[in-house]
């Protein structure tokens, strides 16, 4: 008797194992696919200008007037061997040839040599990132900037204790929303440290359309704001049709400045965000993955 109930008893808890184990199986099982990959997407080759076009003050767009930009030794170089001593307001900006709209943007600066001699005093070791910039065929000839939001460089004086922040922000021809406040001042500094002598900075940004915009060095945040507009002044010698004031921001083209003091640029690189941008956790999810990935650096 006692072996017949061992082998139903036995039987009994198979048969609850078995189900119970079925029911598991049936569960479905819970996974967030916020699983990131960070891929870099070189714009610069560090071997020539390829997807780039240049658009100095004064020219036509594709002159590269006097060499202004070029690559030596791997590193995009803004330099004015060829401008005989007389800048004469030529800014410059080499424009990547494809817009963005939602972005993590890198670019790795260093300020070389002496200004050039009749560069502004504000210029002095002064470049920048044009961010959500107009296209350069559509600027005109004398049209000294872009249509954009600058990320502005800029370098301390090895030779003073002065201090300097860097990835400011400047506004040539457009507005923001900064502090829950609409911002017409030309520029603002971030709270960056300051940035001395000819050593690399890596200053990145985070751009989400016409939302946020985040200026970030060494995984911090240094500068925010909101919603990029057209409108404002800083900027001169437009066409008119390309100035829309009130037009959101929402993509544009990314250049690199040349304001009178020489600087090399040795990466450009972006994350393109915008083909996760309407999945939020994936996009939340790989920005704090950038953010961790450049505080490790």
């Amino acid at each position: 008797m006692k072996i017949y109930q061992f082998i139903l008893l036995s039987a009994l808890i198979s048969i609850v194992a078995c189900k119970s184990k079925e029911e598991k199986k049936e569960e479905p099982i819970k996974q967030t696919d916020t699983a990131v990959q960070l891929e870099w997407q070189q714009l610069f080759n560090g071997e020539d200008l390829s997807g780039w076009t240049p658009k100095i003050r004064h020219h036509e767009v594709g002159e590269n007037y006097a060499n202004t930009f070029s690559v030596k030794d791997g590193y995009i170089t803004v330099n004015y061997d060829d401008y005989h001593d007389v800048f004469n307001k030529q800014y410059g900006h080499l424009f990547y040839n494809k817009p963005f709209s939602a972005y993590f943007l890198a670019v790795e600066y260093r300020f070389v040599g002496e200004q050039i001699a009749d560069g502004e005093g504000w210029a002095y070791r002064n470049s920048g990132a044009m961010l959500h910039g107009q296209a350069p065929e559509t600027m005109l000839k004398d049209q000294d900037f872009p249509i954009s939001i600058e990320g502005q460089f800029l370098g301390g004086n090895p030779d003073t204790d002065d201090e300097r922040s860097t990835l400011n922000l400047c506004t040539p021809g457009t507005n923001v929303v900064y502090k829950d406040s609409l911002f017409t001042p030309h520029c603002t500094n971030s709270l960056s440290k300051t940035y001395r002598g000819d050593q690399w900075v890596r200053g990145t940004f985070l751009v989400l359309k016409d939302s946020i915009v985040k200026h970030i060095l060494e995984g911090e945040t240094v500068l925010e704001y909101i919603n990029p507009t057209i409108g404002g002044s800083g900027v001169t010698d437009f066409d008119k049709t390309a100035k829309q004031d009130g037009k959101p921001l929402t993509e544009g083209y990314i250049s690199i400045q040349s304001e009178s003091h020489p600087i090399q640029f040795r990466k450009v690189e972006i994350i393109d965000l915008d083909p996760i941008y309407n999945d939020k956790d994936k996009l939340n999810a790989t920005i704090d993955a950038i953010l961790k990935e450049e505080k490790a650096k």
